[in-house]
């Protein structure tokens, strides 16, 4: 059982760093239904999991224009978004390992990355 666990999770965190071929221009589609294992932790101060994990270093390894984009898309997610917690999702990239180099805040502006 546990066995079959490990295989779903392994291929769990493969399908999330395969999210954009090398090259081509994320959606917000794709940033939402990545993040979906974050959604827990992220609106109920539930657990930070492997699969929310590899979902955020799945996006933090895309180009400096997907990286504009996904903050964008994040911005969007929490204005539209009233359940999630923005203290949690500034917190996720470091819970994971992962340096994200702006505030996931409504202010932020996502042009200015890179």
């Amino acid at each position: 059982m546990a066995r079959n666990g490990i295989a779903v999770l392994g291929l769990v965190m493969a399908s999330m760093l395969m999210v954009v071929p090398f090259g081509e221009a994320i959606t917000c589609g794709q940033v939402v239904s990545t993040l979906a294992p974050c959604l827990g932790y992220l609106t109920q101060n539930g657990a930070v999991t492997a699969p929310c994990c590899g979902a955020v270093k799945a996006l933090a390894a895309n180009s400096a224009p997907n990286k504009r984009t996904i903050c964008g898309c994040l911005k969007g997610i929490y204005a539209s978004n009233s359940a999630i917690n923005l203290n949690n999702a500034n917190a996720l990239p470091s819970k994971c390992g992962v340096n994200v180099p702006y505030k996931i805040d409504p202010s932020t502006d996502c042009s200015k990355i890179q």
